[in-house]
């Protein structure tokens, strides 16, 4: 274990899009970061030695082990843990309509990785979420969610209805862990990443209707988790970040 002064944050799904954005950001104000991802090992070391204090763990977030696993490692890392940024999720596109695709199995999949891992994740960092809050900080955690979550969008309805489930507990965990923990969920509409990269249809919404014109960079999303986590005061809330779309 190396111990440090700098406050340290958990960064999931922190390789690429999103949430090596955050990790970038976070890492700049200066923290010391713990990166993670399911596969993307040699993608995660790497960062790891771009940033200046940064460390790597792997772990598949479908794993209740591993889950457990992860935060025990990220603890152990720096000897504290300030900040926990849940970014890592998964999707699955089915047209709503289609209900018969939409199977007991892929609603499952999505509410383990989507709602119960940033529970479970949660639950096992409040002990060092509250020794944050005992250094004169309350404990920060910051759920990424989707505009899916808030509007009847998304790329399937057990999609949507996962990031909901996402935000209410939020709400939930706000109210419960407080005042020692905060929570709170950022809820971005389309961002340019390597996922969405051949989403046009999507990308020209958001450029006619949005009335920002245009779908947010993953650094967008990382202001937005900055601030959140810059805050001593702001807890429960869903930061939709979708460039207005919602007012149109």
């Amino acid at each position: 274990m190396e111990s440090t002064s700098a406050p340290v944050a958990l960064v999931t799904g922190s390789t690429s899009g999103i949430g090596a954005a955050v990790a970038r950001r976070l890492s700049g104000d200066g923290y010391a970061v713990v990166l993670h991802s399911r596969r993307s090992a040699a993608a995660g070391a790497a960062l790891a030695k771009e940033l200046d204090r940064a460390v790597y763990v792997q772990a598949d977030l479908a794993d209740e082990a591993d889950r457990q696993r992860l935060v025990r490692d990220a603890v152990a890392a720096w000897g504290r843990l300030d900040v926990l940024v849940n970014n890592a999720g998964i999707s699955r596109v089915i047209p709503h309509a289609d209900l018969a695709a939409a199977t007991p199995e892929v609603w499952r999949e999505l509410h383990e990785v989507n709602v119960i891992a940033p529970f479970q994740l949660i639950a096992e960092a409040q002990p060092a979420l509250l020794q944050a809050a005992a250094r004169g900080r309350a404990g920060c955690v910051v759920n990424v969610s989707s505009h899916a979550g808030v509007r009847p969008k998304g790329a399937s309805i057990p999609y949507a209805a996962s990031k909901a489930a996402l935000n209410h507990t939020t709400r939930l965990l706000a109210l419960s862990l407080a005042p020692g923990i905060r929570v709170n969920a950022v809820a971005p509409g389309l961002v340019d990443t390597p996922l969405t990269a051949d989403w046009a249809e999507a990308r020209q919404l958001w450029k006619e209707r949005s009335p920002m014109r245009r779908a947010a960079s993953p650094d967008d999303i990382a202001q937005a988790v900055s601030m959140i986590a810059a805050s001593d005061y702001m807890t429960g809330e869903i930061l939709l970040m979708d460039g207005g779309l919602n007012l149109t």
